[in-house]
């Protein structure tokens, strides 16, 4: 082969290996920007960018640079499906993630399925996510109202017994299947013992929680149990504060994070207890290294604290990254091999991605809200929670016959 053949194969050769070298790995973002759940979704958006940022500082995945595209749900199921449908037919991302509302990631990602993708739920709590609205396709990071549940009922029973609960509930699927799981965890199935108003969703005003919380003083109830979120859980403790129910009983909420206590305050916060799965205090109090690198890391860029659905935007992106490596593809079905009974560290102590449902295993804490004093003292007045008690997540998920009771009331088959 003569000199200039030579330089023409090589330059052929260049060419063919440039696309593999210059390829980029897509990620779909779905979060609400706008709506009730804005604040959460800037939450996810701020830790999925850092994980980006992080992740092709150190060279990508499998050497390709990694991309976040983002779309708006504006907290609508049917703008989160379409969103999906776009992000996966015309901007061809390799997989998608997001939502803070589990009626927007149920339908949206039933949508990825159907293209073949896989959808990675962020803060979302019903158990139809990865119950009976399962399918091989969705994974959930965050817990699910039965696990968030389990772990609250059994401190309460344990420190609250003989209690009269009243229920205040979104009427929507994450309330409805959050407080059919309290009352099971609870012994508080008799509703006219242990009574319970719905509130609007997504559009409760200032009056539906009035009227709601009027309902539960007048009951004589003991324990407030408030199945709400985002701005309309900030809303209705407010309200509560304003009526003095904290002076006549205890305050509990599904879940909680810094973003909402803030948004609170301090002040109205003060005894109210929650779960979360993870909060920036929790990496100091029980010593997880990795955890406390994140939240330096978000604290430094940000200059705000990171919540439980930052750190759980986070995670997905690390674990999609850690999937993918392991497989050695982004091809979905070899991914979904991957990621099926896998166990890791990261943010936290050991969780799993639990192969029948695709529900993420973790442990879960109950917290109690500090006194005012001491929450100002953090330079951010950020530090909220005290952990009072814990539950590991394979004692607080559904067992595999549990599941299959679910799947099977809602007339769908036992397995994915």
């Amino acid at each position: 082969m003569n000199k200039k053949a030579t330089l023409l194969a090589g330059f052929l050769i260049f060419l063919c290996s440039f696309p593999i070298f210059a390829d980029t790995i897509k990620l779909g973002f779905n979060y609400p920007q706008s709506g009730r759940y804005k604040d959460l979704g800037l939450q996810q958006r701020l830790a999925a960018f850092l994980a980006v940022e992080e992740i092709n500082k150190a060279g990508g995945i499998l050497g390709k640079k990694v991309e976040l595209v983002i779309r708006n749900t504006t907290g609508s199921p049917e703008r989160g499906a379409a969103n999906t449908e776009e992000l996966i037919t015309q901007e061809n991302v390799d997989m998608v993630f997001g939502g803070a509302s589990s009626a927007v990631t149920i339908a949206s990602g039933k949508v990825a399925k159907n293209l073949g993708r896989l959808y990675f739920g962020t803060t979302t709590s019903a158990n139809a996510t990865t119950g009976s609205e399962g399918h091989d396709h969705m994974f959930r990071e965050y817990p699910n109202a039965w696990m968030t549940a389990n772990t609250l009922g059994n401190y309460l029973t344990s420190n609250f017994s003989d209690s009269k609960y009243f229920y205040v509930t979104a009427d929507y699927t994450w309330g409805w299947s959050s407080e059919e799981s309290f009352r099971k965890f609870t012994n508080t199935t008799d509703k006219e013992a242990h009574p319970h108003a719905l509130t609007p969703f997504p559009a409760a005003f200032i009056k539906d929680f009035k009227e709601a919380l009027g309902a539960a003083e007048e009951s004589g109830a003991d324990i407030l149990l408030l199945v709400l979120y985002g701005d309309d859980l900030v809303r209705a403790l407010k309200v509560a504060h304003e009526m003095g129910l904290k002076d006549k009983m205890q305050i509990v909420l599904p879940n909680i994070t810094v973003g909402m206590a803030q948004a609170v305050g301090a002040t109205i916060m003060e005894g109210v207890i929650s779960t979360t799965p993870w909060e920036w205090m929790i990496p100091y109090q029980l010593d997880f290294v990795r955890g406390q690198e994140f939240v330096e890391a978000f604290t430094e860029k940000y200059k705000v604290r990171p919540t439980s659905t930052a750190a759980t935007a986070y995670s997905i992106v690390y674990q999609y990254k850690d999937a993918v490596e392991r497989a050695g593809t982004t091809k979905t079905q070899n991914l979904i091999k991957a990621l099926e009974g896998h166990e890791f560290t990261l943010l936290k102590d050991r969780q799993q991605w639990r192969a029948f449902d695709h529900q993420n295993l973790q442990t879960l804490y109950v917290v109690r809200s500090k006194e005012r004093e001491e929450v100002v003292k953090d330079p951010l007045r950020s530090d909220f929670f005290e952990v009072v008690g814990s539950l590991e997540g394979e004692k607080a998920a559904q067992t595999l016959t549990e599941w299959q009771a679910e799947r099977a009331a809602a007339n769908k088959p036992p397995h994915l």
